[in-house]
């Protein structure tokens, strides 16, 4: 194997190959089903850009599991599968034989989980849950220091379960108000090694090269296959399949809601919560076709139990729409006419289904009273 890998560096089978595997990932975007409009093709491209970019960190920049580091999978330019504009994401690659301790400060983000993981979108397509700890639960200083120790075997204080196969650690973070709370501080390393890392070699520039393309391909197609089927019940809201989500990475905390929505130049979306359930946080959010969140820089895509208007008889109405309707909750289409969508309830007592109906932008006075 270090002798091939070796010549197929050397050579540039190696690199070849990689940008040939690329090139294919780019037939998930020219899917029949997928929208022609020059707007979400050009987005498509760019979603296999940003892909590319995140595959390299997992599988090149982070990937050595001895010498670990948090790295974003998903940010305001990089976005995988209904990215939660509410979340700050951190991965890092590790390897389930080997124990690791995790340290930080807690700071006062509202909601913050650590999520051990085996599996990838760059092999089985799933991303399953190994161990899991909600910050709740987590032991912390009284100066908000906290310390986790992620092990196979049980430990005291705070533990994340690790399996043979765990192979990395999701830390999500989700804000009320980005612009008020302070996030938490993370950083991790194997417990038992002092080395450091030695030169890169063929064989693991090739793995590299292999994983990331993998990667690229496989998270377009899995999306892809989701957004598809959403097309089958689009500008309703139903509940997701809570077990595929699960499969794929979602946190347990979180009862999902996934659909596709389509808009004429002179329609809106009406999203109504009958009521509030007693959770520790909500959100709703418009994405691209792609599932990547819409710019939440600079547009108004998303509202959550901060952001949102509560009618007085604890209903919340939503309105997107591509023009500004005077409605305090209006989300923007951000210059889209289809997409897809998300809700979620994190840590819900019930899951209040979404009441939704497409009406004409001239009706929304009367249509989208709660």
């Amino acid at each position: 194997m270090s002798d091939e890998a070796t010549a197929t560096v050397v050579d540039g089978t190696a690199w070849a190959r990689f940008c040939d595997d690329l090139k294919r990932a780019g037939d998930q975007i020219l899917r029949a089903e997928t929208p022609g409009g020059g707007l979400d093709r050009a987005e498509g491209y760019r979603y296999l850009t940003r892909l590319l970019r995140i595959g390299l960190e997992m599988h090149l920049e982070f990937a050595d599991p001895a010498f670990p580091g948090f790295f974003s999978p998903s940010h305001e330019t990089a976005k995988i599968g209904a990215d939660n504009p509410d979340n700050l994401y951190a991965m890092a690659r590790i390897d389930g034989h080997h124990d690791y301790i995790v340290e930080g400060y807690r700071g006062s983000v509202a909601y913050l989980s650590f999520g051990a993981q085996k599996g990838g979108y760059e092999t089985d397509g799933r991303m399953e849950q190994t161990g899991f700890l909600d910050a709740a639960d987590m032991r912390v200083d009284p100066d908000g220091r906290f310390r986790i120790v992620l092990s196979r075997t049980q430990q005291d204080g705070n533990w994340v379960r690790l399996e043979d196969a765990t192979n990395a650690l999701i830390v999500r973070q989700t804000f009320d108000d980005r612009g008020s709370e302070t996030p938490a501080r993370v950083t991790i390393r194997r417990a038992d090694s002092g080395a450091r890392p030695e030169p890169l070699t063929p064989a693991r520039l090739q793995r590299s090269l292999d994983n990331t393309a993998r990667f690229v391909e496989g998270t377009a197609r899995l999306f892809a296959d989701w957004a598809a089927g959403y097309q089958g019940h689009s500008n309703a809201l139903p509940p997701a399949d809570q077990a595929v989500c699960q499969s794929v990475g979602g946190d347990p905390n979180i009862f999902y809601y996934h659909s596709h929505w389509q808009l004429g130049p002179d329609q809106a979306l009406v999203i109504r919560l009958p009521r509030i359930p007693r959770c520790r946080f909500w959100n709703l959010q418009i994405n691209n076709y792609w599932m990547e969140s819409l710019d939440y820089r600079y547009h108004r895509i998303h509202l959550n139990q901060h952001s949102a208007a509560v009618a007085d008889n604890g209903s919340v109405t939503m309105v997107l729409a591509h023009r500004d309707p005077g409605h305090p909750n209006w989300l923007e289409t951000a210059g889209h006419d289809n997409g897809t969508m998300c809700l979620r309830w994190v840590g819900a007592d019930e899951h209040v289904h979404p009441e939704t109906r497409v009406c004409e932008f001239e009706d929304l006075a009367t249509e989208a009273t709660s």
